[in-house]
């Protein structure tokens, strides 16, 4: 598949996840940010920032919480992946205060008197996304991801449509929306973004299976294609529920190293797979000499994170 827009390999890790106000600034998390450049071979950070909804069913998106870095935090780490030599792409998420999974944020599609409504998630969650465009814009991010794995929501073309709209208005790097894993063909508004983007936590035996079907999926839309998301819990059965972050099993370092050897394998076979964003590296990482009893999927120190290091300093430019 050849597109309008070349896209350059994308050799990304998440970082910062849920890293709450006062962290960022902090020198264990710029030391940490300084492992990541060091130890994997990544030409590209993701800045992951989570907001928070009390529920799935909450109409307000929270971006201005201690749970969230302050602005001058995430322009301040922006600033230094910039010294680092990094890409840098903001990735402005949300999460359920309860615990509920992201994906089923949802409300009635026929409005009913004295229920949440999606007309004012939409208008919070735009707010919300603009805030973060526009610093986006003021600097110079390479990428923005409007949006995570929030698999109700999609079926709302229209609002979506609007919401990318209005991003454009502000923001003119590239717009990527990240879908979740095998709901790649439950968003028909792909033409709305530059890059097309999911979470590839697929089993390690079914990823050629999956990239075929995926291809079918976004090759009428002439899209470049990237994993926004993709990696394994050094956990024993992981590597077959790679998506299970609450999977409980013996470490297994060596399982983990497996799942990346053969994600590189089976994705280096077709060229249209334009990256990785690897989850994820913690600002607060653990000591490297304890990374034999973490069973997450953080690869510092780890079997997995020279695999890492290894493919992306072999990818090159076509």
């Amino acid at each position: 598949m050849t597109t309008k827009l070349k896209l350059p390999y994308i050799k990304g890790v998440t970082f910062g996840f849920m890293t709450p106000s006062g962290a960022y600034g902090s020198k264990a998390s710029k030391d940490s940010l300084k492992k990541l450049a060091e130890h994997t071979g990544a030409d590209t950070v993701i800045l992951a920032l989570a907001a928070l909804q009390k529920t799935a069913h909450s109409e307000h998106v929270d971006y201005t919480g201690v749970h969230m870095p302050t602005d001058e935090e995430v322009i301040e780490m922006i600033h230094l992946a910039r010294s680092l030599g990094l890409k840098v792409i903001l990735k402005p998420m949300v999460n359920c205060e309860d615990g509920t999974w992201r994906a089923h944020i949802n409300f009635f599609d026929k409005e009913v008197p004295c229920e949440p409504k999606w007309p004012r998630w939409f208008e919070s969650y735009t707010d919300f996304q603009l805030h973060y465009a526009k610093i986006a814009q003021d600097m110079k991010c390479e990428m923005l991801i409007v949006g995570c794995e929030m698999v109700q929501t999609q079926r709302k073309s229209k609002e979506w449509r609007e919401l990318i709209k209005k991003v454009r208005q502000v923001y003119n790097g590239l717009i990527s929306y990240n879908t979740d894993k095998y709901q790649e063909e439950t968003v028909d508004w792909w033409d709305a973004v530059d890059v097309i983007s999911s979470s590839g936590y697929y089993p390690i035996d079914a990823f050629d299976h999956e990239l075929k079907r995926i291809y079918e999926v976004i090759k009428p839309y002439n899209k470049p294609f990237f994993f926004a998301e993709a990696g394994c819990m050094s956990s024993t059965g992981s590597s077959f529920v790679p998506n299970n972050w609450e999977l409980s099993g013996t470490v297994n370092l060596e399982e983990q190293k497996a799942y990346y050897e053969e994600m590189f394998k089976c994705c280096s076979q077709y060229e249209w797979v334009r990256g990785f964003g690897i989850w994820d590296w913690s600002t607060h990482l653990y000591a490297e000499d304890m990374a034999c009893q973490d069973d997450k999927y953080g690869i510092y120190g780890k079997p997995a994170c020279k695999v890492v290091k290894d493919f992306y300093n072999s990818v090159k430019e076509l």
